[in-house]
């Protein structure tokens, strides 16, 4: 064999042996790399602008147990947060809310304030520490319906029996965040004082409620910023109708 044949076949086994080693750490280093993110979807539709969604599923219309997850928007897609967690709903349910029933309110509404008997737990939320002279106004013939007041109670300028005296309710309202459900308009009877408060273990008037621990969580997580949503549908409709950011 000539010197010529001889290094040009050294040269193709050479190469070969190139091809071969790249090809073995290729698929180590393909089979070390980090999985990709997954992709979640939300299980309610959204299309707002929010980078902050909560969660809450019921399994049918009538039932008072939910699914409540915390969403965190990411630049590939919808995260989860915090949660699953159970969280108490209304003794009527889901879907559309009133002072007549006992229903948590279908729909998507912004989270923007918080309150509570205890000293703020960090959120980053306005943060209101209430007492007994704390209201929200359910009296449907005053211009007050649906908002906070203070007062001493016997000189509220409202039907007191148709108001929630904040201070007295207890440990459920420990700490809550108010839905912005029914506040701008305000519809008279279309319901009011609706929050994301401590569960007592059992369904709400309307309310949605979720152990202590998991809302201290959630409301440290919550961010203005974000301009925070809570999404509220029954699991297998088309869901509630997203009208805000």
């Amino acid at each position: 064999m000539s010197e010529h044949s001889l290094r040009s076949r050294r040269l193709s086994l050479s190469a070969a042996v190139v091809a071969a080693v790249a090809a073995l750490f290729g698929t180590v280093v393909d089979a070390e790399a980090p999985p990709r993110p997954a992709r979640w979807s939300l299980p309610l539709p959204y299309q707002g602008e929010a980078r902050q969604v909560i969660t809450v599923v019921a399994p049918e219309p009538t039932a008072t147990s939910a699914t409540l997850t915390a969403w965190q928007r990411e630049p590939t897609g919808w995260s989860p947060a915090l949660g699953p967690v159970r969280a108490d709903v209304g003794t009527d349910g889901v879907g559309p809310a009133s002072e007549a029933v006992a229903r948590t309110p279908a729909g998507v509404w912004q989270l923007t304030e918080a309150f509570g008997s205890l000293p703020s737990n960090g959120t980053r939320l306005p943060y209101r520490r209430i007492d007994t002279a704390d209201w929200w106004v359910s009296d449907t013939r005053s211009p007050h319906y649906n908002t906070h007041v203070r007062c001493a109670p016997g000189t509220c300028p409202f039907d007191e029996d148709s108001g929630e005296n904040l201070g007295r309710v207890g440990p459920a309202y420990q700490h809550a965040v108010v839905l912005d459900y029914n506040r701008d308009p305000v519809l008279p009877g279309a319901g009011s004082a609706f929050f994301l408060h401590v569960s007592q273990g059992r369904p709400t008037a309307g309310c949605v409620a979720v152990p202590g621990a998991d809302l201290d969580a959630l409301m440290r997580w919550l961010d203005p910023a974000a301009q925070p949503v809570i999404a509220i549908g029954v699991a297998g409709t088309p869901g509630p109708r997203s009208t805000i950011g």
